[in-house]
């Protein structure tokens, strides 16, 4: 690796280090069990999704040829809130709040994984990746609407808890679900970490693959539903975080300025990082917990994706 290289993961390392230290261990006023056990959990959640979302952008931006888009492009995100919201409605939100399991989590899982995965499948037989987005957006505004509607007819109680399960929250986590969520992303992750030299071909272009012997279409395939998977374990465990992957995957393009995937997972695994348990910190013991790490993450990004776009028209003017 280039000495730029070397230097960008040195920096990213330091001060993933120093805001890991902070968090765990400013203002324990001597309750050193207690905080570290209670701040312990939250740092593992902010870790796992930081993880996982880096890969899932980056691979997917890789598939896509495009580094504007994100997986919840697919609608997986409004996927996730319409089936919260139905649960709710059906249920009644005091009976889902207090009868959380397992098996719920994995449902939410297995029904975001189902449908993208079957999107897929359909549309991909045309050799249409464009058409693949579109769809997916269209169904995201589809399950929006659907959400919308039936929250407005909600009992306001039920909506009051019903938001917050829409928010982002790494501060309930539950520690079966966090175990679970581990152990699927850390297979999932070693899939695309395996798999990296033919994401480096993929980045060529489909043309150039194909020369090369990649099975475009199957490999395509294959990668969405891993990405539907990841997007799908992150957001069961703490909620939506949209904006999120966008700006880990292409500060890590800036940072690094290398195909090589393998260098990007770890690169991008080390800003989430930095960005989550940093940002936690600030909104925890700086905010006063007066705002939510999300709302945060989506100022910032929404921010960093208008100054990306007016950049990227600046270079075709």
């Amino acid at each position: 690796m280039k000495r730029k290289t070397w230097g960008a993961f040195l920096l990213l390392g330091v001060l993933a280090v120093g805001a890991i230290l902070l968090f765990l261990t400013y203002r324990t006023y001597g309750n050193w069990d207690f905080a570290l056990k209670l701040r312990g959990k939250k740092l593992a959640a902010l870790a796992l999704v930081g993880i996982l979302t880096s890969f899932a952008t980056i691979s997917f931006q890789t598939v896509t040829e495009n580094h504007f888009l994100t997986p919840n492009i697919l609608g997986l995100d409004s996927l996730y809130v319409l089936i919260q919201t139905v649960s709710f409605f059906v249920f009644g939100g005091a009976q889902m709040l207090s009868q959380q399991s397992l098996a719920q989590f994995l449902g939410n899982i297995f029904l975001v994984t189902l449908l993208s995965t079957l999107l897929a499948k359909a549309l991909l037989k045309n050799r249409n990746l464009f058409l693949l987005l579109m769809v997916g957006m269209i169904l995201g505004t589809f399950f929006s609407s659907i959400s919308t509607f039936l929250q407005v007819i909600m009992d306001p109680n039920e909506y009051d808890l019903l938001q917050g399960k829409l928010f982002a929250s790494f501060g309930n986590v539950d520690s079966q679900f966090l175990g679970i969520a581990a152990v699927l992303g850390l297979v999932l992750i070693s899939l695309l970490w395996y798999w990296a030299p033919k994401l480096d071909i993929l980045h060529l272009g489909r043309d150039q693959a194909i020369n090369l012997g990649i099975q475009v279409d199957h490999f395509q395939l294959v990668l969405l539903i891993i990405v539907s998977m990841l997007v799908a374990i992150s957001t069961a465990l703490v909620g939506p975080v949209t904006f999120l992957g966008f700006i880990v995957a292409n500060v890590s393009y800036q940072l690094f300025a290398t195909y090589e995937h393998r260098i990007l997972f770890s690169g991008g695994a080390l800003l989430a990082l930095v960005a989550l348990v940093g940002g936690q910190f600030l909104v925890e013991q700086v905010f006063s917990l007066n705002t939510t790490l999300s709302v945060v993450i989506e100022f910032v990004g929404g921010i960093y994706f208008v100054a990306k776009i007016i950049q990227e028209r600046g270079k075709q003017a």
